[in-house]
């Protein structure tokens, strides 16, 4: 239990750090105008400001809140959640060390086309969910 906590603590901690200057420091316009549900673009966004950076999902989930807080589209706080913890750099250069090209081009494709679908999904039909 004690390996799980030191594993996870720092994560946490520069999760709730993030999520804090995003709820503190900048502005609920500038959030839904970039992030909003009603971008077309936003899940592109999340998904690509996602993707190199290399926390757990413990480490996200304070971002996640502040962003839905500031009034991001639920679909893309989950495309930005997924590809972190599905795309990150890190990840993708440890997997380059296991598998060829080309079967890491596939799989980066298909979860990429997934996050993309269930970001926009979600977006679109997220008061349900809510």
């Amino acid at each position: 239990m004690l390996q799980i906590y030191k594993k996870v603590f720092w994560y946490i901690v520069i999760g709730v750090g993030i999520g804090s200057i995003i709820h503190n420091v900048i502005p609920r316009e500038w959030i839904e105008g970039l992030l909003g549900a009603n971008k077309w673009y936003s899940v592109f966004l999340a998904t690509l400001l996602g993707a190199p950076m290399y926390a757990d999902i413990f480490g996200t989930i304070p971002i996640a809140e502040a962003l839905f807080i500031k009034g991001a589209g639920l679909g893309t706080i989950l495309a930005f959640m997924m590809s972190v913890t599905a795309l990150s750099l890190p990840s993708m250069i440890m997997l380059r060390k296991a598998v060829k090209p080309k079967l890491l081009f596939a799989f980066i494709s298909i979860v990429i086309t997934g996050i993309i679908i269930i970001g926009i999904l979600f977006n679109l039909y997220g008061n349900v969910f809510i």
